[in-house]
């Protein structure tokens, strides 16, 4: 893990130096929700890069997960405004993807952050956690934690969206393949024949859609015993539900993100294990990729072998499992959402 973790710096300190200072220069940030902590961690940073570089930032948001109209209306506005350039959290990936060209069409770089388009080329360039590797080392570390017993393993699937955003898709696919389990088509989820799937539920990627998901879940069987999450604020929904029944002790909650309370949630023992991603680091970068752009017509490349630039992920746990590289709650605490 500290190699992929080194490489993702490398090739970091390699794109600074294709940043150019821009004074003047407007940029967007158009994210899924403006209460997520993750989103509004991807905001600080945003600000602050910009600040850094005399840009001005104009800060958009759905308002709730799952929003595209408003998202439409933001890319609408950022062209109109004359913006250089467009960092996206999309909440549906492929029906934003007209808007998108449209802005490019106007000249603007368009960068998603956190997740891919449909396709990932719909964007100039994309800016993430490796979500699929994020899922798998999730999966790998709660089949290692239950041994033998995860060939009876009873799993609750907490997922985002029915309309399946890529971020989704690809977390959810990856924990299934890292726990050893069969995958149907890779590009969506809910089509396995493990009969160790209990079942799909949507979160919205909140408390509240978290507790529901797994209280219509329970209903269905109620000795689930592994619990896969979108995001943290879903797990902690999540663990509502299971300890209003006396479960929250007999339960493996796993889950996407390091934020700050995410970790915390894993010294609490609310969440086994989660993975770390960077949203500070996502958006201050995107912001530099606007500034180059405006200033030098230059556009990001991806990481080499992947089709966009990986930011990085680690496995947080205080236990951690044999096979499965991991960084435990002091050094997650570190690094969260950094």
């Amino acid at each position: 893990m500290k190699k992929l973790l080194l490489g993702t710096a490398i090739g970091i300190a390699a794109m600074t130096g294709s940043a150019f200072a821009a004074e003047g220069v407007t940029a967007c940030l158009i994210t899924k929700t403006d209460t997520n902590p993750f989103f509004v961690k991807m905001k600080e940073g945003a600000e602050a890069k910009a600040a850094e570089l005399g840009m001005t930032l104009k800060s958009f948001a759905g308002k709730v997960d799952g929003d595209h109209e408003t998202q439409v209306a933001a890319i609408e506005t950022c062209i109109a405004d004359g913006a250089k350039g467009i960092l996206l959290t999309a909440s549906d990936t492929s029906s934003i993807v007209p808007a998108v060209q449209q802005a490019r069409d106007a000249g603007l770089v368009v960068i998603a952050l956190d997740t891919p388009l449909e396709p990932i080329d719909s964007a100039d360039a994309t800016f993430a956690t490796d979500n699929f590797l994020a899922g798998e080392l999730i999966g790998k570390w709660a089949a290692a934690s239950l041994g033998d017993e995860a060939a009876n393993a009873k799993i609750a699937m907490l997922d985002l969206a029915v309309s399946q955003p890529t971020v989704g898709v690809l977390r959810d696919q990856g924990f299934l393949q890292g726990f050893g389990i069969d995958l149907g088509d890779p590009n969506k989820w809910g089509d396995e024949t493990d009969p160790r799937i209990v079942g799909n539920d949507i979160t919205a990627g909140n408390e509240e859609g978290g507790r529901r998901a797994m209280e219509n879940l329970l209903a269905k069987d109620p000795m689930i015993n592994v619990v896969y999450t979108i995001n943290e604020p879903a797990a902690a929904g999540a663990y509502e539900a299971l300890k209003s029944i006396g479960r929250e002790n007999d339960v493996l909650i796993v889950s996407v993100d390091g934020g700050c309370p995410g970790v915390q949630n894993i010294k609490d023992g609310v969440i086994g294990a989660t993975s770390q991603q960077y949203p500070l680091l996502m958006a201050s970068k995107g912001i530099e990729a606007i500034s180059a752009w405006a200033t030098t017509g230059e556009k990001p490349a991806p990481t080499p072998g992947k089709a966009f630039f990986d930011t990085g992920v680690a496995l947080v746990t205080d236990q951690p499992a044999e096979g499965v590289d991991s960084i435990d709650t002091a050094e997650g605490t570190n690094l969260c959402w950094g």
